[in-house]
């Protein structure tokens, strides 16, 4: 759940999002955001303890690559949510169809 609690930023969902594309340099990543380099620093620290990115060292960069094993486990505790989900969708779905054949037909939904 770490991770869950991680991803809560927007700022850190998008550097996840950047990360799933591949290898980056903390430097490329902090040139895509609003904010101070520090700042984007500790947003990939936090990425970082939760397990969602690891780093290393290459000369004076460090770069950062997306680790997916706790999305995995995320995605595996979301699981038994998906049918719940899916039914209301489905359900959502019936009433707007219903509401636009009421629409066409000059009836009141």
């Amino acid at each position: 759940m770490e991770a869950l609690a991680a991803l809560a930023d927007p700022t850190r969902r998008e550097l996840v999002a950047l990360l799933a594309r591949g290898e980056l340099a903390a430097g490329e990543l902090a040139e895509r955001f609003p904010v101070s380099r520090p700042a984007i620093s500790r947003h990939l620290r936090v990425l970082r303890e939760a397990g969602l990115v690891r780093s290393r060292v290459e000369g004076r960069r460090r770069l950062y690559a997306l680790d997916p094993r706790p999305l995995r486990e995320l995605d595996d505790w979301l699981e038994p949510y998906r049918d719940l989900w899916a039914r209301r969708f489905d359900a959502l779905d019936t009433e707007m169809a219903r509401g636009r054949r009421a629409r066409r037909s000059g009836e009141t939904p």
